[in-house]
């Protein structure tokens, strides 16, 4: 067959055979359900920070967690925000089986430096549907004046 499309032959061991085989198996391994090494990680908030005129502020997303398992902190012009996700109680029954587990549990530490001007004592803060809100308060920025300077 000049112009058609011929399997390849799984058994050929030409290096660009084996460098297929390879590839190919790193994506099943990707995209199957199971749980493997590449999804064994610490668990890290996702965070949004935005900037206006008057104030920074970061949003993280913390769902299922406690108040009282957040810290949030302001050192030197770093925000840290750390905390643990505790991992629910699971109920002994012997016909069930965990099949999937993708839900992370831990510790957790962001930390975000914020630019000089800020006012750290009306930071304020607020836990609503597992979203942690900061609102960073800015001092106004004193214009720079054009001076001349007369040189003699």
């Amino acid at each position: 067959m000049k112009f058609g499309i011929k399997k390849r032959d799984d058994h050929v061991g030409t290096e660009i055979d084996v460098f297929r085989k390879n590839m190919t198996k790193l994506f099943d391994d990707f995209f199957n359900i199971e749980t493997t090494g590449l999804f064994e990680t610490s668990w890290v908030p996702a965070v949004d920070v935005e900037e206006d005129e008057k104030n920074i502020v970061v949003k993280a997303d913390i769902p299922g967690i406690d108040e009282k398992d957040l810290n949030v902190q302001l050192e030197n012009n770093i925000l840290s925000i750390s905390g643990e996700k505790k991992e629910e109680k699971r109920s002994e029954n012997k016909d069930k089986k965990q099949i999937v587990t993708e839900r992370s549990y831990g510790s957790f530490r962001r930390s975000i430096g914020l630019p000089e001007g800020i006012k750290p004592d009306r930071i304020k803060a607020e836990f609503k549907k597992g979203v942690l809100s900061i609102v960073i308060p800015k001092e106004k920025t004193v214009e720079s004046k054009k001076v001349t300077i007369d040189v003699k």
